[in-house]
Protein backbone atom coordinates (compact mmCIF):
# COMPACT_ATOMS: atom_id res chain seq x y z
CA UNK A 1 0.00 0.00 0.00
CA UNK A 2 3.07 2.67 0.99
CA UNK A 3 4.75 1.17 -2.23
CA UNK A 4 1.13 2.96 -4.68
CA UNK A 5 0.96 5.75 -2.53
CA UNK A 6 4.48 6.83 -3.31
CA UNK A 7 4.12 5.97 -6.67
CA UNK A 8 1.13 8.18 -7.16
CA UNK A 9 3.08 10.99 -5.18
CA UNK A 10 5.78 10.56 -7.66
CA UNK A 11 3.50 10.98 -10.75
CA UNK A 12 1.77 13.66 -9.23
CA UNK A 13 4.99 15.57 -9.13
CA UNK A 14 6.30 14.91 -12.93
CA UNK A 15 6.68 18.00 -14.80
CA UNK A 16 3.33 17.94 -17.33
CA UNK A 17 5.42 20.44 -19.57
CA UNK A 18 5.98 18.12 -22.98
CA UNK A 19 8.85 20.11 -23.27
CA UNK A 20 10.11 18.68 -19.80
CA UNK A 21 8.84 15.55 -20.58
CA UNK A 22 10.71 12.70 -22.69
CA UNK A 23 7.38 11.04 -23.70
CA UNK A 24 7.23 10.12 -27.49
CA UNK A 25 4.02 9.47 -29.86
CA UNK A 26 3.54 8.56 -32.83
CA UNK A 27 2.08 10.37 -35.55
CA UNK A 28 -1.18 9.01 -37.20
CA UNK A 29 -1.00 8.98 -40.72
CA UNK A 30 -4.63 9.53 -42.10
CA UNK A 31 -6.06 5.94 -43.10
CA UNK A 32 -6.64 6.31 -46.63
CA UNK A 33 -3.23 6.89 -47.03
CA UNK A 34 -0.67 3.99 -48.19
CA UNK A 35 2.56 3.76 -45.82
CA UNK A 36 4.00 0.45 -47.44
CA UNK A 37 7.82 2.25 -47.19
CA UNK A 38 7.37 2.37 -43.18
CA UNK A 39 7.57 6.04 -41.86
CA UNK A 40 10.36 8.26 -40.53
CA UNK A 41 9.62 11.54 -39.29
CA UNK A 42 12.02 14.87 -39.94
CA UNK A 43 11.31 17.68 -37.26
CA UNK A 44 12.39 21.22 -38.25
CA UNK A 45 12.08 24.03 -36.08
CA UNK A 46 8.57 25.97 -36.94
CA UNK A 47 9.93 29.10 -37.65
CA UNK A 48 11.41 27.29 -41.34
CA UNK A 49 8.23 25.65 -41.97
CA UNK A 50 6.58 28.12 -44.15
CA UNK A 51 9.34 28.56 -46.22
CA UNK A 52 10.21 24.99 -46.85
CA UNK A 53 6.71 24.12 -47.71
CA UNK A 54 6.27 26.38 -50.51
CA UNK A 55 10.07 25.66 -52.23
CA UNK A 56 9.68 21.91 -51.97
CA UNK A 57 8.25 20.34 -55.32
CA UNK A 58 5.97 17.99 -53.51
CA UNK A 59 4.97 17.75 -49.79
CA UNK A 60 3.44 14.77 -48.30
CA UNK A 61 1.85 14.48 -44.38
CA UNK A 62 3.09 17.66 -42.15
CA UNK A 63 2.50 18.00 -38.82
CA UNK A 64 2.96 20.40 -36.42
CA UNK A 65 3.18 21.20 -32.90
CA UNK A 66 4.56 24.06 -31.24
CA UNK A 67 8.26 24.08 -31.66
CA UNK A 68 8.29 21.67 -34.86
CA UNK A 69 7.24 20.61 -38.28
CA UNK A 70 7.42 17.48 -38.73
CA UNK A 71 7.30 15.69 -42.41
CA UNK A 72 6.76 12.20 -42.89
CA UNK A 73 9.74 10.34 -44.86
CA UNK A 74 10.50 6.75 -45.75
CA UNK A 75 11.52 4.47 -43.51
CA UNK A 76 15.56 4.61 -43.30
CA UNK A 77 16.02 8.49 -44.89
CA UNK A 78 18.56 8.88 -42.44
CA UNK A 79 20.76 6.38 -44.08
CA UNK A 80 23.77 7.93 -45.42
CA UNK A 81 22.51 11.95 -44.80
CA UNK A 82 24.23 13.97 -42.43
CA UNK A 83 21.11 16.16 -40.73
CA UNK A 84 21.91 19.33 -39.67
CA UNK A 85 21.74 19.73 -35.69
CA UNK A 86 18.64 21.47 -36.00
CA UNK A 87 16.52 18.58 -37.25
CA UNK A 88 15.39 16.12 -35.01
CA UNK A 89 14.86 12.62 -37.21
CA UNK A 90 12.45 10.34 -34.98
CA UNK A 91 12.44 6.76 -36.46
CA UNK A 92 9.11 5.13 -37.03
CA UNK A 93 7.58 8.59 -36.66
CA UNK A 94 7.62 8.45 -32.85
CA UNK A 95 8.43 11.98 -31.87
CA UNK A 96 9.09 13.94 -28.71
CA UNK A 97 6.15 16.26 -28.59
CA UNK A 98 2.42 16.19 -26.69
CA UNK A 99 0.01 17.34 -29.26
CA UNK A 100 1.43 17.43 -33.27
CA UNK A 101 -1.64 17.66 -35.65
CA UNK A 102 -2.11 17.33 -38.86
CA UNK A 103 -1.28 20.63 -41.19
CA UNK A 104 -0.88 18.96 -44.76
CA UNK A 105 -2.26 16.41 -46.14
CA UNK A 106 -1.06 15.16 -49.62
CA UNK A 107 -3.42 15.12 -52.76
CA UNK A 108 -1.78 12.01 -53.93
CA UNK A 109 -2.47 7.75 -51.51
CA UNK A 110 1.42 8.88 -50.58
CA UNK A 111 2.30 10.44 -47.31
CA UNK A 112 5.78 10.84 -48.20
CA UNK A 113 7.77 13.87 -48.68
CA UNK A 114 10.85 12.98 -51.02
CA UNK A 115 13.95 12.76 -48.56
CA UNK A 116 16.70 14.31 -50.80
CA UNK A 117 14.75 17.53 -51.73
CA UNK A 118 13.81 18.27 -47.95
CA UNK A 119 17.71 17.51 -47.19
CA UNK A 120 18.92 20.04 -49.55
CA UNK A 121 16.47 22.82 -48.42
CA UNK A 122 16.57 22.18 -44.84
CA UNK A 123 20.72 22.23 -45.48
CA UNK A 124 19.74 25.68 -47.50
CA UNK A 125 17.46 27.43 -45.13
CA UNK A 126 20.34 26.30 -41.86
CA UNK A 127 22.71 27.25 -43.47
CA UNK A 128 24.62 24.07 -43.64
CA UNK A 129 26.61 22.51 -46.20
CA UNK A 130 25.08 19.03 -47.46
CA UNK A 131 26.92 15.99 -46.03
CA UNK A 132 26.12 12.75 -47.99
CA UNK A 133 27.91 10.77 -45.34
CA UNK A 134 27.15 10.08 -41.60
CA UNK A 135 29.55 11.95 -39.37
CA UNK A 136 32.70 9.78 -38.72
CA UNK A 137 31.64 7.14 -41.29
CA UNK A 138 33.26 5.16 -44.02
CA UNK A 139 33.25 6.99 -47.31
CA UNK A 140 34.42 4.21 -49.67
CA UNK A 141 33.86 0.60 -49.65
CA UNK A 142 37.44 -1.84 -50.16
CA UNK A 143 36.81 -3.91 -53.39
CA UNK A 144 36.83 -8.02 -51.97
Amino acid sequence: MLKNAMSHLRKARRPRDPRLTTDTVRLPLPPALSASLGCDAVGVPARYGFRLMSHLPRTGCVFADADRWWWIVPSGSDLDLDWPQQVAYAKGAYVPAARPRLIHQPDNRTPYTPPIPLFLMVCQVTGVAPSWAPAGGERAISAP
